[in-house]
């Protein structure tokens, strides 16, 4: 995914478009499947109702 795709410009700042791991802090952002949410670093999933 290209790192436009995460952020998104505003005029008093920066937005996060995706979630962050709660374990591996707001540095990792979680990867957006069909079914869940999951975290490529530490393994952290969940998944979507």
């Amino acid at each position: 995914m290209a790192i436009h795709k995460s952020y998104e410009i505003l005029d008093n700042g920066i937005k996060r478009l995706n979630q962050s791991c709660p374990k591996c802090g707001p540095a990792v952002f979680l990867g957006t499947h069909r079914d869940r949410l999951a975290c490529g670093k530490c393994g952290y999933t969940e998944f979507k109702k």
